[in-house]
């Protein structure tokens, strides 16, 4: 650990997903406390809830401890690991299945943005992954997360970090939504062009 560093299990809350046999009555359809699973964590470390399977409200009392608030982080701890989403306040009361782990951060110290750009920030997803246990399915505990270095700035560093990465983000997205509609042209364009009907 260099200097600047902390380990995560001091600026964060680190909690594993409750066992399979508590969720036993997972069901599809539109009733019950939705679950998110490692499917649902997209690219862009937001959550996917159009396949959501959830639990019968009369199981929601006894996984009130794994309900999720928001600000939190999920991470994958098994299979696709490095996956990460942010907990969003539309998904505060939900659960998570035991393949993720929960972090809770201390908004004193971390801010919950800054995180999910350290933890996706290509080194340390590399130093995730380098800390999995082999095997069949590679996988991450509590422990091993606890225990990764973390570089945890100022409060107001973190913040113009945060502000930094979304501007780039908002170009990003503009960037691509300009290619998709070039793309959308493309057919057009090249039946003008074959039929003579387009000048240059």
């Amino acid at each position: 650990m260099t200097r600047g560093q902390v380990p995560l299990g001091s600026i964060c809350e680190v909690t594993a997903g409750p066992s399979g046999s508590l969720l036993e009555s997972l069901q599809d359809g539109p009733d019950g406390v939705p679950v998110i699973s490692p499917p649902d964590l997209t690219d862009h470390h937001t959550v996917d809830t159009r396949r959501l399977r959830r639990v019968p409200w009369s199981e929601a009392k006894r996984l009130s401890r794994f309900a999720l608030r928001e600000g939190d982080l999920l991470v994958v701890r098994q299979g696709a690991l490095g996956r990460l989403a942010l907990i969003e306040e539309e998904h505060a009361t939900w659960f998570y299945s035991s393949s993720c782990l929960r972090l809770r951060p201390r908004r004193e110290f971390v801010l919950p943005a800054y995180l999910v750009s350290y933890l996706s920030y290509p080194p340390v997803q590399r130093a995730l992954l380098g800390q999995s246990l082999p095997g069949t399915v590679p996988s991450l505990n509590s422990t091993m997360l606890k225990e990764l270095p973390v570089t945890v700035p100022p409060l107001d560093r973190q913040r113009s970090v945060v502000e930094a990465l979304a501007d780039v983000d908002a170009r990003i997205r503009i960037q691509r939504l300009m290619a998709d509609r070039l793309e959308a042209l493309r057919p057009a364009i090249f039946g003008e062009l074959i039929q003579g009907t387009r000048h240059r």
